[in-house]
């Protein structure tokens, strides 16, 4: 990206929204903008885990105001993420189909360990280059993140449900503080965050940092009360927990530093750190200027590059894991992006280049689920990218990556996709295609093979020279059953051989 170029970061988190914008200058981002809401989604929650009707129109009106912000930039320059209250919201499709229209910008679901992954990222790209072994903490509305990492690398992560608005619902319900509240508090948050004690034992960093959310709120309370800038220590939880109890309420307690928007989740946000303090054997923690929505604006410059977009390495590795057949991989790979340039030639360089990567990832791990077994091969692919922990993916983009697997063969009905998405039939057709042209797992004959797309008739004409079919004859067969397998769909393929 040039130098000057605007980009922002959505965060649709549990208890706040927050949009923040910057300016590209020689590889670092500098904020313009930053707009935060207290929309308090994760509280909007019923019994069934589905988003009430009152929850998803707080939602939908902040974005829509965001959206008025963001009017004039480009897709590539802005990118949304969901958290923990999307993942769990059962009814989350319904919300993401009106938020994206209300944004104008498509909204990403991400994972957990992804959550942590661009946490990571933020705090650490606005911290000074080191060699500490760094601890960072994300106490959010519904989550947890922990990561260890050291400079620019997140070595471990790992997202805990456990957070200020979900254990304040939980255990202080009425806003109500007590000794016996607190302490059920903190061993309910220990029972969920035992597991971390071995992986994020004191010895394994240096430092430790909190991100974002209670921890800010924590700070920014001591630091009004007299404590030193920019840390939370077990004696300032201590002296914040006993202000809470003589309080005894939400709603009577008032505290210098401490912003309007914090008192409903504090409880649960302290009784938290309380826990992650004692746990993780913490004695100080430093306050990150980073955040996930800055993560996500610097992985915005990573996904830019074909050799720094961790997506690709992410596909790498998976194919290593799963033992795929590079050759044929990257043959089926060749031939599927060469038939895509021919049907998506009235795109834009950029964006033909970012959907041939695309294009070239399915490829890569059409056949990962071979080493599980041979037998409906694509469909244990398809599974194993629907669960796999794959860094840099959202939860929609791997599973779109699932459904190209899944679709690379077989019969068309058995996806659950949007035929009237043209770019992912385009793809799909082109996957196929190219499966087809390689079934003898050497390099096919594909001069003057020819593809193109009637424009508006839902139609791809496939053409080849004089005499391929008489030389090809096993190929132009399952062509022709490519032709009538797309009659079951909104879309024909015609195959022509003069």
């Amino acid at each position: 990206m040039q130098n000057g170029t605007r980009l922002a970061a959505v965060d649709l988190g549990s208890n706040s929204y927050r949009l923040e914008i910057g300016r590209l200058d020689h590889g670092q981002i500098h904020r313009t903008e930053y707009l935060k809401e207290t929309v308090r989604q994760g509280n909007g929650l019923d019994a069934e885990r589905n988003l009430t009707p009152e929850a998803m129109q707080r939602g939908w009106d902040c974005l829509a105001r965001f959206g008025e912000r963001l009017a004039g930039f480009k897709k590539g320059e802005v990118r949304a993420v969901a958290t923990q209250t999307l993942r769990e919201a059962r009814n989350r499709d319904v919300f993401l189909q009106r938020a994206h229209k209300v944004l104008g910008f498509p909204i990403d679901v991400i994972s957990g360990r992804e959550e942590a992954r661009l946490i990571y990222q933020g705090v650490a790209h606005l911290l000074p280059q080191s060699d500490e072994r760094r601890l960072v903490v994300d106490i959010g509305g519904r989550s947890t993140e922990m990561i260890l990492g050291k400079d620019l690398e997140a070595k471990t992560m790992e997202s805990y449900r456990v957070g200020s608005v979900g254990w304040s619902m939980k255990y202080f319900p009425d806003g109500q503080f007590s000794a016996r509240a607190f302490q059920t508090a903190e061993v309910a948050a220990k029972a969920v965050l035992d597991e971390a004690i071995n992986t994020y034992r004191n010895d394994s960093w240096d430092v430790a940092y909190g991100s974002s959310g209670t921890v800010g709120a924590v700070s920014d309370v001591l630091l009004a009360a007299g404590w030193p800038r920019g840390l939370v220590t077990r004696d300032g939880l201590d002296w914040l927990l006993d202000r809470l109890l003589k309080a005894q309420s939400a709603e009577r307690l008032k505290l210098d530093g401490m912003k309007e928007d914090r008192r409903a989740v504090i409880g649960g946000g302290v009784s938290v750190l309380r826990a992650v303090f004692e746990l993780m054997g913490i004695v100080q923690m430093q306050t990150a200027q980073g955040a996930l929505r800055h993560g996500v604006l610097y992985d915005l410059l990573d996904r830019e590059g074909e050799a720094t977009d961790l997506r690709s390495t992410t596909v790498q590795r998976l194919a290593r894991k799963f033992d795929v057949e590079a050759t044929q991989a990257q043959r089926v790979s060749k031939v599927a992006q060469t038939l895509f340039a021919q049907v998506g030639s009235g795109l834009s360089p950029a964006e033909l280049g970012r959907i041939q990567r695309k294009l070239d990832w399915a490829a890569q791990l059409h056949e990962i689920g071979s080493h599980i077994s041979h037998s409906d091969y694509h469909k244990h692919g398809a599974y194993i990218l629907d669960n796999a922990d794959a860094p840099g993916f959202s939860l929609p983009e791997l599973h779109r990556l699932s459904l190209l697997v899944l679709g690379h063969r077989g019969k068309l009905r058995k996806l659950e996709a949007d035929f009237e998405d043209e770019i992912f039939v385009q793809q799909l057709l082109c996957l196929r295609l190219a499966v087809i042209l390689c079934h003898a797992r050497r390099e096919p004959d594909t001069r003057d093979l020819r593809i193109s797309e009637n424009a508006g008739g839902h139609q791809f004409l496939l053409g080849c020279r004089p005499g391929w079919a008489d030389a090809f004859p096993q190929s132009a067969h399952l062509l022709r059953e490519e032709a009538l397998a797309w009659q079951k769909t909104p879309w024909t393929v015609i195959v022509t051989s003069p």
